[in-house]
């Protein structure tokens, strides 16, 4: 029983240094950035790695009130481009902190 007992602290300590290297890669991603463009750079979306939007930016060339579906479409596109450049941020952190997830697992915030 004592060597089970020593297990479970070992695995305690394990558990506990994962979530604080998951809580500092959390405070990593919310200060790292990547950027999402579309139109050929007209429309550009900065986004932190924990998805928030930092700032949109359109070129004023591009405003045109008979195609707002068009400048939707653009908004979508960069921001869209923005969140997949953000997950490949998180999933690279993640990789740092559990190398090897079986395939589907999730862990809640990445």
């Amino acid at each position: 029983m004592a060597g089970m007992n020593m297990d479970m602290s070992a695995l305690l300590k394990q558990a506990q240094k994962m979530q604080e290297d998951m809580q500092k890669s959390q405070e990593q991603l919310a200060m790292q950035e990547v950027l999402g463009t579309a139109g050929g750079g007209m429309v550009s979306v900065r986004m932190n790695g924990k998805k928030k939007i930092l700032s949109i930016k359109i070129d004023p060339s591009i405003i045109d009130p008979q195609d707002a579906d068009g400048l939707e479409d653009l908004i979508t596109a960069a921001v869209n481009q923005a969140a997949d450049e953000a997950d490949k941020l998180s999933n690279d952190e993640m990789t740092k902190i559990v190398p090897k997830l079986p395939s589907g697992f999730k862990i809640p915030g990445f």
